[in-house]
């Protein structure tokens, strides 16, 4: 049976950006001067932390055999890692291949609804769903919950598996569709990073079953700011073929392994990396430190795999075509039309987010048809993680952010 051909859609006032290719034989000036400052920044780290132990030493009179005990004991604590783990009591209550619904609703009394409920798609970039859920005073989940939201779920998503490695954006979207459907049909829709704009994809094709619609760190328009992942697509395929990123999933199998994910964000900022593994050799003597050490490196070393057609269709459409704001995107045989959200929106942006700047996020309003009495921009101190669990961030941001929504009903 022959498929119908898809319109586009309607053309908004707002227009996608577009970024010039590179010239041949160069390099973007994003990956230049993130170079320059790389080198800088670790350079910086290395004497920092590298004075504050020696400081240290001297001054408790270490010996040299003390320095070669405190530097095995250093190996032993940056390479020990457990599995990172969700904070806040809940049940999970729906499971399917690629992803778990987990409710952390307080209990009541039995057909007793309370309002519209919340529903959360975390980050999905390699790593575990709980950094919704991260830490005890580090939670979305809890923020949103003492904010005065009595339902709230998140959904898990699932690593990839040669079962699954096939799955595409529509298994993902079918399992918001039905996530919603089980929660009464309508919900407040809030997206992190990858989850913010798989949240816009399903509010444009499913515009009657959300509430309101909250995305942190989520690009729209691929192309706006100064994206530094669009700068290394651009240098790793300037023709716009998909050969590289191809093989990359032949290689894992038919699956995009997690840690090639998380060795490119490291490339991409190798100071952090430089900064948290040094600044352990300087804080041996601060418990609390060393216990925020670990809780971190137990989430960002964590990986999963991500299925390799869902991967590539990423790559190709979003980072690369920019089709989300162009109007060209199709999925699940329609035009995605950004045109079609009118809910309230809420959109968090960090102010040094060098992997999602914060012209990406705030893109969404331009293309919606949301009233602008009823969009919410933020921005917030600090990068792309700290956005979702970030102490000021939850307090100074989330915490509002998810009274309003409790307002609403």
């Amino acid at each position: 049976m022959s498929t119908p051909p898809v319109s586009a859609a309607p053309v908004s006032a707002a227009q996608p950006t577009v970024r010039p290719a590179p010239r041949p034989g160069t390099y973007p000036d994003g990956i230049v001067d993130a170079a320059l400052t790389s080198v800088f920044d670790v350079w910086s780290s290395v004497v920092r932390h590298s004075v504050d132990y020696w400081c240290g030493a001297l001054e408790r009179g270490a010996t040299p055999f003390d320095v070669a005990a405190d530097v095995l004991e250093w190996g032993s604590v940056v390479t020990r890692r457990e599995p990172p783990t969700w904070t806040t009591p809940h049940t999970v209550v729906r499971e399917w291949p690629v992803a778990r619904l987990r409710d952390f609703s307080p209990k009541r009394p039995r057909g007793k609804a309370s309002g519209v409920p919340v529903l959360v798609l975390p980050p999905q970039a390699g790593h575990d769903s709980c950094i919704v859920d991260y830490a005890q005073g580090q939670s979305q989940i809890r923020t949103a919950l003492d904010a005065g939201l009595t339902r709230v779920l998140s959904l898990d998503w699932v690593g990839a598996t040669p079962a699954t490695k096939d799955e595409g954006v529509e298994a993902y979207l079918a399992v918001i569709r039905e996530a919603v459907a089980d929660l009464g049909g309508r919900v407040h829709l809030v997206g992190d990073c990858q989850g913010g704009w798989l949240a816009v994809i399903y509010t444009a094709l499913h515009p009657e079953t959300v509430a309101t619609l909250t995305i942190a760190g989520a690009p729209v328009d691929f192309h706006a700011g100064e994206p530094l992942i669009h700068d290394w697509i651009q240098l790793l395929s300037p023709d716009g073929r998909m050969d590289f990123y191809r093989a990359l999933v032949a290689s894992g199998g038919g699956v995009l392994p997690g840690q090639v994910l998380l060795d490119g964000f490291k490339a991409m900022q190798p100071q952090g990396e430089t900064d948290r593994q040094l600044g352990v050799l300087a804080h041996f003597d601060d418990p609390a430190y060393l216990a925020r050490y670990a809780t971190f490196e137990n989430w960002f070393q964590h990986t999963q795999p991500i299925p390799g057609a869902f991967y590539l269709w990423i790559v190709e459409h979003l980072f690369q075509r920019n089709e989300l704001v162009s109007g060209t995107l199709v999925v699940e045989g329609r035009i995605v039309d950004l045109s079609a959200i009118s809910c309230p929106l809420y959109l968090l942006a960090g102010s040094s987010d060098h992997i999602t700047p914060p012209p990406q996020v705030f893109a969404l309003a331009d293309f919606a048809s949301t009233p602008a009495d009823d969009v919410t921009r933020l921005v917030v101190p600090g990068g792309h993680l700290g956005l979702f669990m970030g102490h000021e961030a939850l307090r100074g941001h989330w915490a509002p952010v998810f009274a309003a929504i409790a307002a609403r009903g």
